[in-house]
């Protein structure tokens, strides 16, 4: 793992980096992939029939079925490149949603949801009529099955629900809510942000209609993400912008559409971002995703049981099943008081409310402090972060 946290540039200056969870560093195969196409191998894709064009769209391509490959997706062509997850999202949203939903439908998400499964959802709600309602959460931070049980009725059209909360640490039993929903007829999307990062992820095992993640909590660039969708969800959706390479043909009186991935695809696509996306996903693989998975929960133990030991500590999300995430309120400290001490001691970590304020208006705190962990994290890490939150506590405690 040494050897693993050496291929890290920006690890080098000292600091404690406990933060993964908003953004991971790079390692040098995702930063030199990047480097090597924008240095000799840049082109415009889809468009040029010259040598170097049709080399960067044969590199953009494959970017995509790595992409696929590395979600379990049977095909590339069930792969949108977006933004992020908050794009991912949204595009579903105005897309499918805008499509599929009527007065009266039910979108059903969580109360651990991050903003960007909550926004989109109640700006659609505006346009078509469908209704929003949140699975409550039980006091140790996890999915309250029972009320999920009770809530997924025939009008819920889809169940939107987070794989690993941002805010808690949360793992929620996704195989268990797809079998569920699917007998229910209903569509299901899970937001992939903090699992794909963190364990193999397989979209054909999970049998999920959508899947969204970001390729800068995977090792990546940022401004790139995945859409997974089934092939027949995605043929079923419209275009949501409008410009070049989503069209077949275009007069002033109508176009007509191109079909999926390139439907959703407007504009000219994040070439290099594609290039260091896919190099990320290639990085993990090569260094084996059970034993990283494996390290991190091994670390995720340590770090919860040295925390244990640090006074008038209180620990935010508690499921039986978590993990990369520990969130947490110290004495009568404030969140972003945490933050900044633990910086003067050379500490990163995210102080707030992680863009899930439902969830911490669920647990009465105005927000948190949060632990997050990488790949690249190891004990000495922890034992920097507790000694320097053991001085937060002898001020506020």
């Amino acid at each position: 793992m040494e050897h693993l946290r050496a291929q890290f540039p920006a690890l080098h200056d000292g600091e404690t980096y406990l933060d993964t969870a908003a953004t991971a560093h790079k390692p040098l195969a995702v930063i030199e992939a990047m480097d090597n196409f924008l240095r000799s191998g840049y082109g415009t894709v889809h468009r040029g029939m010259y040598q170097r064009s049709v080399a960067s769209t044969q590199a953009f391509e494959k970017s995509r079925s790595t992409i696929a490959n590395f979600l379990g997706a049977p095909s590339a062509q069930n792969i949108v490149f977006t933004m992020g997850t908050t794009d991912a999202i949204n595009l579903v949203a105005w897309s499918w949603g805008r499509k599929h939903l009527r007065t009266g439908d039910i979108v059903l998400i969580s109360e651990m949801e991050h903003h960007a499964n909550i926004v989109p959802w109640q700006l659609l709600s505006e346009i078509t009529g469908c209704v929003l309602q949140a699975c409550p959460v039980l006091d140790d931070g996890s999915l309250d099955m029972a009320a999920f049980d009770t809530m997924l009725t025939e009008q819920v059209k889809l169940v939107s629900i987070v794989h690993i909360s941002n805010a808690l640490g949360t793992i929620n039993p996704v195989h268990d809510i797809v079998t569920k929903a699917h007998a229910n007829g209903s569509k299901v999307l899970i937001d992939g942000a903090q699992s794909s990062p963190h364990m193999p992820v397989n979209v054909t095992e999970l049998d999920c209609d959508f899947f969204v993640c970001s390729a800068h909590k995977l090792y990546g660039p940022t401004g790139i993400g995945a859409l997974y969708a089934k092939s027949d969800v995605l043929e079923s959706m419209p275009p949501w912008r409008g410009g070049g390479e989503m069209i077949e043909r275009v007069t002033i009186a109508k176009s007509t559409f191109a079909p999926p991935p390139s439907r959703f695809e407007a504009g000219t696509p994040p070439i290099v971002e594609a290039i260091g996306f896919a190099a990320a996903c290639t990085w993990m693989e090569a260094n084996d995703r059970n034993a990283l998975t494996n390290y991190e929960h091994d670390l995720f133990t340590y770090a919860e049981n040295r925390m244990a030991d640090i006074p008038n500590i209180r620990r935010i999300g508690t499921a039986e099943q978590r993990t990369g995430v520990l969130s947490f309120v110290l004495g009568d400290a404030h969140a972003s008081d945490i933050s900044s001490i633990l910086d003067m001691e050379g500490v990163a970590i995210r102080a707030g409310h992680h863009c899930a304020q439902p969830i911490m208006d669920r647990f009465a705190v105005p927000a948190t402090a949060r632990i997050s962990l990488g790949v690249y994290n190891n004990r000495a890490d922890i034992d920097t972060a507790v000694a320097a939150l053991h001085k937060v506590s002898d001020i506020f405690g």
